[in-house]
């Protein structure tokens, strides 16, 4: 059962349902279900009954809102899946009716078009069997990957939770920054976005490492490595501001947690 349908939970059900996944199958709970929701042939706001698997594709602020009105929904061998950011283990299994299992999860927002990637962690009582129920419901819409520690979950959310945001501000950045050399706007911006998405493209393809395939680009004295000397540089360049960015993020994480 898939609880929300908003962006995120609208993109799961997509994958599910083209991945084969019989649409009658599938319960969703939705306070306001859209015309296109109600045409995919799933059941919509079921009567009460107790489920295998509950995915929470809720707001987490809405957390205690909905967490009672699931009661009625969950059995003791249920295993509860949380798409919730911030929203721990320990919280989940507090604020919902005893479960099997719960499973906490952080995807990003290229899941929409299935390319995201997803990091779980569960409690002691997830056995193998919602672990690869879990695995399989989010490979739907990208890679996944496991964490031995819940901890870990803040760095995640800094990195790839929020990581789409900072690629689309580098394209923001070097259009900008090819504006101000002498290119039009729109070219600029043009130039930019296709660059970063054929740059991604290729680091989804190719069986060299990011190391390798930016050294391929390099030149001994040219125009590539004259950027990325200013690029690399040890105190002011991107490895730098990468790890303070994402130590920003790590800790608005905790803090939201």
């Amino acid at each position: 059962m898939l609880v929300g349908a908003g962006k995120m939970g609208s993109a799961l059900l997509d994958g599910w349902l083209a991945a084969g996944l019989p649409p009658q199958q599938v319960s969703v709970l939705e306070p306001q279900p859209s015309a296109r929701l109600a045409s995919l042939g799933v059941k919509i706001n079921p009567a009460a009954a107790p489920h295998a698997i509950i995915v929470l594709a809720v707001k987490p602020q809405l957390i205690d809102e909905v967490a009672p009105s699931l009661a009625p929904f969950i059995a003791p061998d249920s295993v509860v899946l949380s798409l919730m950011a911030g929203i721990t283990l320990a919280r989940l299994q507090a604020s919902c009716a005893d479960a099997g299992a719960y499973i906490r999860t952080m995807p990003n927002t290229p899941a929409s078009i299935g390319s995201g990637i997803t990091a779980l962690c569960c409690n002691a009582a997830a056995e193998q069997n919602a672990r690869h129920a879990a695995e399989n419901l989010m490979q739907a819409v990208g890679a996944t990957v496991w964490l031995d520690d819940e901890a870990q979950m803040d760095a995640v959310t800094a990195l790839s939770g929020s990581g789409p945001a900072y690629v689309f501000h580098l394209v923001e950045a070097m259009a900008q920054a090819g504006e101000e050399i002498g290119l039009a706007p729109e070219i600029a911006l043009q130039l930019a976005r296709q660059t970063v998405a054929g740059a991604g493209a290729m680091l989804a393809v190719a069986p060299e490492s990011a190391a390798q395939l930016r050294e391929n680009v390099t030149s001994k004295g040219g125009t590539t490595a004259a950027g990325l000397a200013v690029l690399m540089h040890e105190k002011s360049g991107l490895t730098e501001l990468m790890r303070r960015v994402l130590i920003a993020a790590r800790d608005r994480s905790q803090e939201l947690g």
